[in-house]
């Protein structure tokens, strides 16, 4: 896709007069840095608080009678006694129990709040749509934009616009005003950190950002720390570290299976995939496992690294990797076989020709600060 069709968010011409280098990301023009670093830009989202453009993900209202049960037909969590203000995490699958995206989904009391992914959003819409039944309605939010404001300060910025924020909890998502709009404030992100994600009204998104850029506190952060901090917390990237030929258990993401949904629910099973993915949740033995991995240098082991065990036997392929600027280390998300998915096990990465030792470990790999 070239430059002149690239998607545009509503802080594109923000960002390019805040000094972003800009690179296509999902079909849109998005800032990966500025002139602060991509190195500064983690470490002072982790401080502070930094400010990321999230425009181009997806949000869809699903407005109608009895949204909650047509999401359980496709996905598996427990959408009808999610309490009204909360979100939860949630895999899309197809027939195979395949992940064909991943999202949040909102009780919002009269609708259903989705965010998806950006590169999967057309293909979601059509998916949800095509298994909707009668009398319900998917719609895009086209005229709203998305920010994250991240790390410890970030309660005290946005607290300047409406004390309220300061009381919602980890995974609240409400209505509040800001800046005299009525926005859709979460306090969630993908960081790791303690922070909120803000839809607003797409004509006031610069002077939301341009007011919580006022604090000293407050930084904006692109692409590039926005990767490294999701690493560092060990949170999933659609399309490196899970995909349609992905299952849930195999990608270490058991825990987003609700139990009202599982076999000894009381809901079990009813949405896409279950046949398939209660059957591998039952037996406990994937053929490969997404794992974490800490390198003995401080090389960074990027996606696409093949990996071997001690008799050099090939094991399995990195599927994102990085120097966290942070917990100071070489750090990967992997798929290995079965069996060498244990923490502790050494396995080997080709980097240039040369092998390098890296230990399976639990993640995240720095302390998740979530307020619960």
């Amino acid at each position: 896709m070239t430059d002149t069709h690239l998607l545009k968010t509503p802080l594109h011409s923000f960002h390019i007069e805040n000094g972003a280098r800009m690179v296509p990301f999902a079909g849109y023009d998005m800032p990966v840095q500025y002139p602060l670093g991509v190195k500064q830009e983690h470490l002072h989202t982790r401080a502070k608080a930094g400010l990321f453009d999230v425009s181009h993900m997806g949000q869809f209202k699903l407005v109608g009678s009895n949204g909650a049960q047509a999401l359980e037909q496709l996905l598996p969590i427990d959408v009808i006694d999610l309490p009204e203000g909360k979100q939860r995490y949630a895999l899309l699958l197809n027939e195979q129990g395949g992940i064909l995206d991943d999202l949040m989904v909102t009780n919002a009391g009269s609708y259903h709040y989705l965010v998806v992914n950006a590169a999967c959003k057309v293909e979601d819409a059509a998916h949800i749509r095509a298994h909707l039944p009668e009398g319900l309605e998917l719609q895009e939010m086209a005229d709203h934009a998305l920010l994250a404001l991240q790390g410890p300060a970030a309660v005290d910025v946005l607290a300047t616009l409406n004390p309220a924020v300061a009381e919602l909890k980890f995974m609240d998502n409400v209505e509040l005003t800001l800046l005299g709009e009525t926005c859709r404030v979460s306090r969630s992100g993908y960081t790791g950190e303690d922070g909120y994600e803000i839809s607003v009204p797409a004509a006031k998104a610069v002077a939301l950002a341009s007011e919580l850029l006022s604090h000293e506190q407050c930084e904006l952060i692109g692409l590039g720390a926005r990767d490294s901090l999701r690493l560092e917390s060990g949170l999933c990237l659609y399309g490196h570290d899970m995909n349609a030929e992905t299952d849930p258990v195999s990608a270490s993401l058991i825990w987003a299976i609700s139990k009202a949904r599982r076999a000894d629910g009381e809901r079990a099973g009813g949405f896409m995939g279950a046949e398939p993915v209660l059957k591998a949740l039952a037996e406990k033995r994937p053929a490969k496992k997404r794992v974490g991995l800490i390198g003995s240098t401080r090389a960074p082991v990027r996606e696409g690294t093949q990996l071997f065990d001690a008799s050099d036997k090939p094991i399995g392929v990195v599927t994102s990797g990085t120097f966290g600027p942070s917990c100071e280390k070489s750090i990967s998300m992997a798929y290995v076989n079965f069996g060498e998915h244990e923490v502790g096990t050494e396995v080997f990465a080709e980097v240039r020709g040369k092998k390098i030792a890296m230990t399976v470990s639990k993640m995240p790999f720095v302390e998740q600060r979530y307020v619960r």
